[in-house]
């Protein structure tokens, strides 16, 4: 048994609530390793969970992904090694802490040359944006491409990986400082979609063609704009609801905006398996090797600032990838 910092939760509510805590760390169980932990990931739907909007059964951790050095194996555990450097998103909550013991299987090493902050810091996101661009609609050369909330976390790497891939991309954010940076993340074009027109200065800026896919995270804003920005035969992909859930439609639309199809993935299905989740993670590091994923980190905290971690993020003033370093 080892002793180990970790961020609990016994009530939910803003930033306060959290606790850094003692906690005890027995030795790993069958199919188990111990991390060390070395620097963990930050995803809004932390905030989610801490806030009680996705509700989790308190008392309990909280995060998703971490990296760190692998400190000792349980029994049947044969593909790592004391100290091997691993990530991970999908263990359970719990990626707060110093210290914590994570199935085998939920565990990917990490290459050299990419560092446990880089993989830490956007591991959950290029994962997502891997599903996106490769599964959900495999992108091609010269597709139009439409990306809400390109100067998000998933948005500024699904753009630069799409365009890495040969399409054009055209963003959409909320501000002309957040256009900014869609641009600079691999946008052609980037568009606020506060502005009342901004479906029309979409299709303006491709020259009138509309959009083979549009990756939508937005939802209730976006929506219905998405189905006009999209060319017959088209996808529209919604994989979030930043602004609300989306309005409910008739099957019937989809037939007269253009035979379009509509899909609501999400990373986790796709990556059920172990082996399939291992091959989308050496395609993620794939793409951050070539330089089409980049990891852009904005602020870095101790575990001991975790409320401010996330008072940023609610904020909205990082402008990248936020990372706790235990």
């Amino acid at each position: 048994m080892t002793q180990a910092r970790s961020v609990q939760l016994h009530e939910f509510g803003g930033p306060e609530v959290m606790r850094l805590e003692s906690i005890d760390v027995p030795a790993p169980g069958p199919g188990e390793v111990q991390l060390r932990q070395t620097a963990i990931g930050f995803n809004y739907i932390d905030i989610y969970q801490r806030s009680g909007k996705y509700p989790l059964q308190a008392p309990t951790g909280l995060g998703h992904e971490a990296a760190g050095v692998v400190e000792a194996l349980g029994e049947g555990v044969s593909d790592l090694r004391p100290g091997d450097r691993a990530v991970y998103m999908s263990a359970g909550v719990g990626a707060y802490a110093e210290r914590r013991n994570v199935p085998a299987a939920k565990l990917v090493k990490i290459p050299a040359g990419i560092s446990d902050e880089d993989a830490a810091a956007v591991f959950f996101k290029a994962m997502t944006a891997q599903y996106l661009v490769k599964r959900t609609y495999a992108v091609q050369p010269g597709d139009v491409v439409l990306v809400h909330a390109a100067a998000g976390g998933v948005g500024q790497i699904l753009s630069g990986w799409a365009s890495a891939l040969g399409a054009t991309v055209i963003g959409t954010a909320g501000s002309a400082a957040k256009c900014e940076i869609a641009r600079a993340a691999g946008c052609a074009a980037a568009i606020d979609y506060s502005q009342p027109d901004w479906v029309a200065q979409v299709i303006a800026a491709t020259g009138g063609r509309k959009a083979r896919v549009v990756y939508d995270s937005v939802a209730r804003h976006t929506f219905m704009g998405s189905l006009d920005c999209t060319a017959p035969f088209g996808m529209v992909v919604l994989y979030g609801a930043a602004s609300g859930p989306a309005p409910a439609i008739e099957p019937e639309l989809l037939n007269k905006k253009g035979c379009l199809f509509l899909t609501r993935p999400s990373v986790f299905p796709h990556n059920a398996d172990t082996a399939t989740f291992r091959a989308n993670a050496a395609d993620v590091f794939d793409a951050m090797a070539s330089g089409a994923v980049r990891a852009s980190i904005g602020a870095r905290f101790g575990l001991a600032q975790v409320a401010d971690a996330h008072r940023l993020a609610e904020n909205r003033a990082s402008t990248g990838a936020i990372v706790m370093l235990p």
